[in-house]
């Protein structure tokens, strides 16, 4: 076969595609451990920037899993009954990922139309909330997982409840494709710190919400508004649609009631 024919070019061609093939998947397969452990790191450092155990400037890896290690206690919820199970009785592996199970024939389940005010479609029937103890073991925190329709993309959360299952300690966003200024500013520290010491709810309902425009600075509406993001009405409405799903009965609101006594024992404290 000589060089310069058209069947020597497609057999070069060939065999070029066929080595880069296998160095990509090879890449890819010897990459992904690397990936999945910066993917727990991210999702720790997350956990515990919404709980204020540490701060985006000393987030060193490290740090991260000193403080996640010592102070964080991961936990398997039954979503159905609010009570924590385990990855055994759930039949599920350490490594359960419930936005992949979401879309699982038995591990995932359709939200009904009236229900999903999040807009998410589906969701696993289990979630990892994240307990975050004192130095005696004393439970501080319930770091939770968020997600849900925003503008132009899902924005994914966590928000930090205290132990008493009605105040916010804490919230954080970290993955979203919203205008950079507008629906973008769910990421910025000033307007996540304007959630602390807020109260989610009035009785069994959710009343935690971001307001359009400001939030209200005098009675029972002060207790639970945060102020609208300028010029995001749309993100700002999904936040709070997406609060509205995942503190409510769809969601963790049975878990966190049972860490206050019991259903109906939340008050507007």
């Amino acid at each position: 076969m000589q060089r310069d024919s058209a069947q020597y070019t497609l057999l070069m061609a060939a065999a070029l595609c066929a080595v880069c093939s296998v160095f990509v998947a090879g890449s890819a397969v010897m990459l992904r451990p690397i990936q999945e452990a910066n993917s727990e790191l991210d999702r720790q450092k997350n956990v515990l920037l919404a709980a204020h155990l540490v701060s985006a400037k000393d987030a060193t890896a490290a740090k991260i899993k000193e403080t996640f290690e010592g102070q964080v206690e991961r936990e398997l919820i039954d979503l159905t009954t609010g009570k924590a199970t385990t990855p055994e009785q759930a039949g599920v592996g350490d490594d359960f990922d419930p936005a992949a199970a979401a879309n699982d024939s038995k591990l995932g389940e359709t939200i009904s139309a009236a229900d999903d005010v999040a807009g998410i479609k589906r969701r696993a029937k289990y979630a990892w909330v994240y307990k975050v103890k004192n130095d005696a073991g004393q439970l501080q925190q319930i770091v939770l997982p968020i997600y849900g329709k925003g503008l132009w993309s899902t924005v994914y959360g966590f928000l930090a409840v205290k132990s008493d299952g009605t105040t916010v300690s804490g919230i954080t966003f970290y993955k979203h494709g919203e205008t950079p200024g507008l629906g973008g500013e769910v990421e910025n520290p000033k307007w996540q710190a304007l959630w602390v010491d807020k109260t989610i709810y009035v009785g069994d309902d959710v009343k935690l919400a971001v307001a359009k425009g400001a939030a209200a600075t005098t009675g029972d509406a002060a207790k639970h508004e945060v102020d609208g993001l300028s010029g995001a009405t749309i993100t700002s409405r999904g936040v709070s649609n997406m609060i509205q799903y995942w503190l409510g009965p769809q969601g963790f609101g049975p878990y966190l009631q049972s860490l206050a006594g019991g259903s109906g024992s939340n008050s507007d404290g």
